[in-house]
Parts: C-alpha cells; structure tokens; sequence
C-alpha cells in the first residue's frame, strides 16, 4: 500500500512539472519582491532527487521504532481553508520544521541523498521570506487554525521523538511540495 501511494504521489508531482504555468492577477502578490511564483514546478532532477530522499527516509523509518502520539500534519490541513495571506506564513512554519528535522537526518546518515532536497527546501525557504512580513500588524495576526497550525508546529519538536518528526515530515515532503506551495504560488487562485 505504501508502493502505491508513493506511486501515485510521484506521479502526481511528476504531472506538476509538466504542468502550465499558472498566471495569477498582480494583486495576489503577497509583498512586494515576493518571487515564489517561480516554485510553479520543480525540474525533474529536482523531483527525482526528493524521491530518493523520500525512499531513503522511508528506508531508515523502518530501522527505527517510532510510534506518534498524533498526526503533526494531519488530512484537515489544507492551505485552501486559509486567507491568501496566511498561507505563506503556513508554509514558512511548515518549511522551517521540515528543514530542520531533514537537516538533523543529513547530519547523522543520508547527508548525500538529503543535499540537493536541503538545497531546494531553503531556497524555497529563504524566497519565502520576502512574502511573509517580519511582524504581523494588528489586523494580520494568526488567529483561529493558522495559530493553532503554528502553535503545533511549534511544539512538536518538545512533544514528538526525533524519529516520530522524521515520520511526519518524510509522509508529508510530496504534500508539501505538491499542494502546499502549489497553492501559495498561485495565490488567490487556490481555491
């Protein structure tokens, strides 16, 4: 069953790089020098390394006991269910996470397999960061399940085992990449 979801997730990332742009209206544009939209697909390298990297993990999961005292990305969250400017700050969150957790990996076993997914991921992360404020103004605090989303994010860290982390973030790197993104990119557009 695994086989065939990472199957159909592969084929499903695969069917984005081929994908056509999609355009958006100029006032999408969450800031001003806010270039994410050149995320609109990866290349099929950059696909190809992420499966890799994402078979390895699976690979060394199965090595580790884990066990998860819940779902640190659960099937509700959706970026859809956001405001436009939520998003990004969503996906910052969910990014730094992921960086962090895959980062720890590289650093003990799958340093090879893990570059050029790394590499990818904080590109993405760092371009991120012109579409997020730095401080929220009053009427854009996080509020309702972007805080709650943040708030999770946040804690799992000092709630969740290392290999539990490595799990969640190994079972949610093609959502990440294939929805997530996909709908910060296009903006209004996600719907």
């Amino acid at each position: 069953m695994a086989a065939t979801q990472a199957v159909m997730l592969v084929t499903m990332v695969l069917g984005l790089a081929g994908a056509s742009p999609i355009f958006t209206s100029k006032h999408t544009t969450i800031r001003r020098g806010c270039h994410i939209g050149r995320f609109k697909s990866l290349s099929p390298r950059e696909l190809d390394a992420f499966k890799k990297a994402k078979d390895a993990l699976e690979e060394s999961l199965l090595l580790k006991p884990w066990s998860c005292s819940s779902h640190l990305f659960p099937s509700t969250w959706n970026l859809r269910e956001l405001q436009v400017w939520e998003r990004p700050v969503a996906l910052k969150a969910e990014l730094a996470l992921t960086l962090s957790v895959l980062e720890a990996v590289a650093n003990t076993t799958l340093g090879d397999i893990l570059d050029q997914p790394l590499h990818t991921l904080r590109y993405i992360h760092s371009e991120l960061q012109a579409c997020v404020p730095a401080q929220p103004t009053a009427g854009l605090r996080p509020r309702g399940r972007l805080h709650r989303w943040l708030h999770r994010l946040r804690e799992a860290p000092k709630k969740e085992s290392q290999s539990c982390l490595e799990a969640s973030v190994t079972f949610n790197l093609f959502r990440l990449l294939a929805r997530d993104l996909k709908c910060v990119v296009s903006g209004d557009q996600c719907v």
